[in-house]
């Protein structure tokens, strides 16, 4: 398309136009400022912002991109030379939704072969995405990924929050991914182009926790030789993350409440209030709610950073996961360290489904990283799982390895069939060859989650 332009320098501008927004993939252009000087419609569609509030702006605070900031292909371009064809990102649109996309860039040159500025084609590419993930049989936000029904409850809610301001609680036990999904949820808002400030309020006293959160002004005590920002103030505009907030003294929690009534703080030592524009996300392994009723926490702080609740479920309540998880660190420890490590044994994967996984996600990569270490061959075995694994203990779980394992087989099995049938359970039965009775026992006794509305016939 550049090519041609060059060449055809006397083409008229309306026509040139006419042209552009005839193209199904977004187009814009930027001058030598990186100020957008064309937009075409498909980009106007993809993006959101008219083309009337695109021209003449700077083209990273029209097209937020995940490449922005680090690896901006139209900047490479421009500074090599040298096209980038299909990179694949994502972009934020004016309404704050997350679109994934393909993108090319290249150079622009007046008649005289001098650089005036770049060009960037982009495709929405959503429904790529959405079907990859269906074939894969699998949904995904920022680092998680699941096959669960519990999880997909889990993901929904996350992406509707994205978008707002309100404070999240993220509820679960230790290793079930907090901070993955806090981070996602960050990565998916309007504020991802500004900093994530994470801080685990139970690693520091209050003294120190405060400073932390605050910062200090230089001899606001012994040892303050310089002004230090605290983690407030290095969030701003963006996400602060307070995980274990459940953690924190009684006196911390009555100075974080005020902060987050009032939306401002003093730095230790300092005489002047600064303004809070943070979205905090929280996290606990706590019930939070009882200690409410017990008087470990206060009541308004807890409904101050309880406006929208996610809990995660431990693993032992998503199993179906394991294996999808498995392959996911060995893929990750296959780029780490060059090697081809290709999977599980069966016998393996059976010990993995029979633990009762105390540290859940966290202590599965831990294990699955071991054994990788351990492994000398193409496949994990029995032999190279920590003896707590190998030696076929399953910790406390109330089912044996063999039960276990079929219980998580049967349940994917049913779980498949109403799938298939648009959760009409009678059809899913029928499939299955049982008595609907029989299937409906065996929903609620494999604890396996419907969606509100399904498929019965009425």
């Amino acid at each position: 398309m550049t090519d041609k332009m060059k060449r055809n320098s006397s083409i008229d501008p309306a026509l040139n136009e006419a042209i552009l927004d005839s193209i199904s993939d977004g187009v814009f252009t930027v001058d030598g400022e990186w100020r957008i000087t064309s937009f075409n419609r498909a980009a106007e569609e993809i993006t959101g912002v008219a083309v009337e509030e695109a021209i003449g702006n700077y083209c990273s605070d029209v097209f937020r991109s995940s490449m922005c900031e680090s690896t901006c292909a139209l900047r490479h371009t421009l500074a090599t030379g040298r096209s980038v064809t299909n990179r694949v990102g994502y972009i934020i649109t004016a309404d704050g939704g997350r679109v994934p996309i393909s993108l090319s860039t290249a150079v622009l040159r007046d008649s005289t072969g001098k650089v005036i500025g770049g060009a960037e084609t982009f495709r929405d590419m959503s429904e790529v995405e959405a079907l990859r993930q269906e074939l894969a049989g699998r949904f995904q936000v920022g680092d998680l990924i699941s096959h669960s029904p519990a999880m997909r409850n889990v993901f929904e809610l996350a992406t509707a929050v994205a978008d707002s301001v309100s404070t999240v609680l993220i509820q679960g036990e230790t290793g079930t991914g907090k901070e993955l999904l806090a981070r996602a949820v960050h990565g998916m808002s309007p504020r991802a182009g500004k900093p994530f400030v994470a801080i685990n309020c139970g690693a520091f006293p209050d003294s120190l926790l405060e400073s932390e959160l605050f910062g200090y002004k230089r001899g606001a005590f012994t040892g303050a030789h310089r002004d230090k920002p605290g983690r407030f103030a290095l969030a701003q505009g963006g996400t602060l993350f307070l995980d274990e907030i459940g953690e924190i003294s009684p006196a911390m929690q009555v100075r974080l409440l005020r902060v987050l009534q009032e939306h401002t703080y003093e730095p230790l030592g300092g005489t002047k209030t600064e303004s809070m524009n943070v979205r905090i996300l929280a996290a606990t392994n706590r019930d939070l709610a009882a200690e409410v009723k017990s008087g470990g926490f206060r009541e308004d702080l807890f409904y101050r950073i309880n406006v929208i609740r996610v809990d995660l479920p431990p693993l032992r309540k998503r199993k179906e996961d394991i294996p999808l998880l498995a392959d996911h660190f060995i893929r990750r420890f296959n780029r780490l360290q060059g090697r081809e490590v290709v999977g599980l044994s069966s016998a393996t994967l059976s010990l993995l489904m029979a633990h009762y996984w105390p540290g859940n996600v966290r202590e599965l990569e831990n294990v699955i990283e071991r054994a990788f270490v351990m492994c000398g061959g193409k496949r994990i075995e029995e032999k190279h799982l920590p003896p707590e694994l190998s030696g076929g203990e399953s910790g406390d779980t109330e089912d044996s390895s063999i039960d276990l394992v079929k219980r998580v087989a049967e349940a994917a099995s049913i779980r498949r069939a109403l799938e298939r049938n648009g959760f009409n359970r009678l059809a899913a039965a029928r499939e299955l060859g049982i008595h609907k009775t029989t299937l409906y026992r065996k929903i609620k006794t494999l604890g396996i989650t419907l969606p509100e509305q399904d498929g019965r016939t009425s």
